[in-house]
């Protein structure tokens, strides 16, 4: 997997624990709606590391939480 697969996804999987919206993740995160479905479609594969910490105090979970997942384990090198 990837890492921009990875995050996507567990994005999508907190956002659905939590019964939040992407939408709603985008307002409270103060991350614009654009921005946000980009990074939940795959479209944007290199989400920045601001832009993934305003995402995570959107959530309410540290850094560490968000990728302190078995989704991260084993990411393929990416060569662009």
């Amino acid at each position: 997997m990837v890492i921009g697969t990875a995050i996507r996804l567990r994005i999508l999987d907190i956002c659905g624990q939590r019964n939040m919206t992407v939408n709603k993740l985008s307002t409270v995160s103060g991350i614009t709606q654009s921005t946000l479905n980009n990074i939940v479609s795959g479209r944007n594969r290199s989400a920045t590391v601001s832009t993934i910490k305003k995402i995570c105090d959107g959530l309410d979970v540290t850094i560490i939480d968000f990728f302190d997942d078995d989704l991260f384990r084993d990411l393929e090198q990416e060569i662009y």
